[in-house]
């Protein structure tokens, strides 16, 4: 061809060619990466080791911060149908009297939201970028070089891998990323029940009440028009206060004033004992690890899917801008992992009353809900514009 020089179809074909993804989990973490890199010409392919997404939990706070980034992913109106706007936080003692009463910035948004409804309307925004979603599908390790190995022993190469694989994660542990992982002295079970008929006439769905009796907490949260997420807090220790089934006389004791939302739990429960996880890194050669795997934390502020989701556009935000792996991840971690570390101190700290004789906790979270310091340092990841929202309204 006229005006060619030889190699240059080559060095075309080199530079239209789509950069190749292969995120492991169908989570928070994994869920925004993949849709944020699809938006950007990624191809991506997600592996989820179950036959469905079904996130832990049940109930989930989502904060202005996490709206945004829904809202840039397309998945922002699915995941919020329904839910109510939360606008008041009580905080009670063990004879239900209120310690606290905390009301939310109106022109800051929080919601809170079934969490399968927020992964569905995540999986289903990502499909829409076209990323292809394999179920039941389990990786096992991976090498710096980008080869995801599998649980089948077949291979995947790609020019990055993303493991948002949780707190147990296998892509981390492949990699000796971990620098540090402490089991917390406390724990939870967290569960749906129907709204009573008299629930559902109230009107008042953005309510919350975080009810407290010796080391056991009830926090009760409409999330729905129908249901409410109710999660049993203890310490590890506390055997009978972690048994599944709960142990209703036991919780009835401990809570007599809720009694009879007691009885309405169901069986279908299991419990979930809190961690901290920090990395060396948050990345080894083109493995990006995301999540609870690389900053698990205590819900004490409700920011672990928050600060998974920014991390998750801020990855992809910052790829689209440096062509090359390496530094791209390096320049990620460097702007983001400070709010995420900010984030995680401050759930930790929020959770030491826990393990205080009641008389001093109770005075702490009287005070903590009086402190603007404090306030400020709670809310600082809530107010956040995350990075790649900051044209958005």
């Amino acid at each position: 061809m006229p005006g060619t020089r030889p190699g240059m179809t080559e060095e075309i074909m080199v530079a239209t060619k789509k950069r190749h993804a292969e995120i492991v989990g169908g989570g928070f973490s994994g869920l925004a990466a993949a849709g944020a890199l699809a938006q950007r010409g990624w191809s991506v392919r997600l592996h989820e080791r179950s036959p469905e997404l079904r996130p832990s939990g049940a109930g989930i706070y989502i904060y202005e911060n996490g709206l945004r980034v829904l809202e840039k992913l397309g998945a922002y109106d699915e995941a919020v149908k329904g839910a109510p706007f939360a606008h008041t936080r009580e905080m009670r003692d063990e004879n239900n009297k209120v310690l606290s009463v905390h009301r939310w910035d109106p022109s800051k948004r929080v919601f809170s939201v079934v969490r399968q409804r927020v992964i569905n309307a995540m999986a289903d925004a990502a499909r829409r970028n076209g990323v292809e979603i394999v179920l039941g599908s389990e990786a096992v390790a991976a090498t710096p070089d980008g080869e995801l190995i599998m649980a089948d022993g077949s291979r995947h190469k790609a020019d990055l891998i993303v493991a948002g694989d949780g707190v147990n994660s296998k892509i981390r542990d492949s990699l000796n990323l971990v620098a540090k992982r402490k089991p917390l002295p406390d724990g939870a079970i967290r569960v749906l029940i129907a709204k009573t008929p008299e629930e559902m006439a109230s009107g008042d769905g953005g309510t919350t009440i975080e009810n407290w009796s010796g080391s056991r907490r009830i926090l009760y949260t409409p999330v729905s028009e129908t249901e409410v997420y109710i999660a049993f807090t203890m310490l590890h220790s506390d055997e009978i206060g972690k048994r599944t089934p709960i142990d209703k006389p036991d919780w009835k004791r401990a809570f007599p004033h809720w009694a009879d939302l007691i009885d309405r739990i169901g069986d279908d429960a299991r419990y979930d004992r809190f961690e901290y996880i920090r990395l060396k890194k948050w990345s080894s050669g083109c493995v990006a690890v995301l999540g609870d795997g690389a900053h698990a934390l205590p819900p004490n502020i409700g920011q672990g899917a928050g600060c998974s989701m920014m991390n998750g556009l801020s990855l992809a935000y910052y790829l689209d801008r440096e062509k090359d792996i390496s530094t791209a991840l390096s320049v990620w971690e460097t702007n983001e992992r400070p709010l995420t570390e900010h984030t995680q101190r401050i759930s930790v700290f929020l959770g030491l009353p826990t393990t205080w004789p009641t008389p001093l906790r109770r005075a702490f979270l009287t005070l903590a809900g009086k402190s603007k310091w404090l306030i400020a340092q709670r809310t600082k990841t809530a107010r956040h514009v995350p990075v790649g929202t900051e044209d958005m309204r």
